[in-house]
């Protein structure tokens, strides 16, 4: 199946996509880091990234028009600035704000699915509003603002044209909120996907359901399975991870950081890519890094002083430092050969802007299962009428 990333950072999600079995002709992707990283990647025979047109620069300034008709799937990640909890929650008024230009490529595409993603700081209370502008912006692709139109207005408009029974370009959009380390994921890192399917497909779709929970992890930890697998000394087998009354014991456990470096040798090797050592990592109030036998805090763009200490590995006897470029693709799921190019702080930001391969999988995967089935019965139905 055909699909077109937008927004590609270092290729989390075209990665995700691949292995579900999405063709990816087009990446669009403004920093020169990040396309470095595709194109490398691509020049070397990477399968995942095989053939893609990495297109760097502005998406709004490509012709999308040129792309072959029959794109089954736009997928992408907007910059998450404007909604991100570290900064100024601008929103609409925020100039990275590229939800507007989503769309944009969706109505000219009119693939019959998308996958967009974004940071759960879009749902704070004080984006409601936009937040719901979005997603009727997504369903009504071609319900352009028209010229000096403040997205207020446009909101009452797509409202209006909403609950009407009109029939321009429309999508069945499903927003969820999910955590990465329900689905095997070794990190903490919550965001909003919006899944929607073009309203001529018959989809039949929902979110595919967590795999990994908490309460496994822990009780793990506590028959000390967790320990033995991984032949934990015994004075360190005291942490139990946290975990809510309600969570699910028959899934599988979290993965920990512990789970996600298994194979991998000490920092500064040479036989495995980007595995340099990262010296000036300190622990202070707000700034403890990632502990060893619990999923990893969210992996963040940022590179130094970031709030949480999300970057450092914090081990058993209290010690930190920052994980090594090819730890943290770790616990993004990145596979081993997949080569991030740039220097330390550039690669680390690429990798705390992606999605997680495994998870983009996952979505996609059961985005595509769906439109295969919707195909097949769209078939057999045109067999039986004729």
């Amino acid at each position: 199946m055909r699909s077109v990333e937008l927004f590609a950072g270092g290729g989390g999600l075209t990665l995700g996509t691949h292995k579900a079995g999405f063709s990816t002709e087009v990446v669009a992707e403004w920093n020169h880091w990040c396309c470095d990283t595709l194109r490398e990647n691509r020049d070397a025979g990477y399968p995942l990234v095989k053939g893609i047109d990495v297109r760097e620069g502005d998406l709004r300034r490509i012709d999308w028009s040129k792309l072959p008709e029959g794109v089954d799937l736009v997928s992408g990640g907007p910059p998450c600035q404007p909604f991100s909890g570290g900064g100024k929650g601008n929103a609409a008024d925020d100039e990275r704000d590229m939800f507007p230009a989503t769309t944009e490529v969706i109505r000219e595409l009119r693939p019959r699915a998308f996958i967009i993603e974004n940071v759960r700081g879009l749902l704070r209370p004080g984006f409601s509003d936009y937040y719901n502008y979005i997603r009727l912006r997504l369903a009504h692709p071609e319900l352009r603002a028209a010229h000096d139109e403040s997205w207020g207005d446009h909101f009452d408009r797509l409202q209006s044209e909403d609950t009407a029974a009109r029939s321009d370009l429309q999508y069945k959009v499903l927003p969820t909120l999910v955590n990465a380390a329900d689905y095997g994921v070794p990190q903490q890192r919550w965001r909003v996907f919006f899944v929607g399917f073009r309203a001529d497909v018959n989809a039949e779709w929902h979110f595919p359901r967590e795999t990994h929970s908490a309460a496994a992890l822990r009780a793990a930890q506590e028959d000390g399975s967790y320990w033995d697998r991984h032949e934990v000394a015994r004075k360190h087998r005291d942490f139990r991870l946290r975990t809510a009354r309600d969570s699910n014991t028959t899934l599988s456990p979290w993965l920990t950081v512990r789970d996600a470096l298994v194979g991998l040798p000490a920092p500064g090797s040479t036989a495995v890519l980007n595995h340099v050592p990262q010296p000036g990592a300190k622990s202070y109030p707000g700034h403890t890094g990632s502990y060893i036998d619990a999923p990893a805090k969210t992996l963040k763009a940022g590179v130094h002083g970031v709030p949480g200490g999300e970057n450092m590995l914090r081990n058993v006897d209290g010690k930190v430092r920052y994980f090594t470029v090819r730890e943290a693709a770790r616990l993004q799921t990145f596979p081993d050969d997949y080569r991030l190019h740039g220097p330390w702080s550039e690669a680390m930001r690429q990798l705390g802007n992606a999605v997680p391969v495994d998870l983009a999988s996952v979505v996609a995967r059961s985005v595509r299962d769906r439109l295969n089935a919707a195909t097949f019965r769209d078939n057999r139905t045109t067999r039986i009428a004729g």
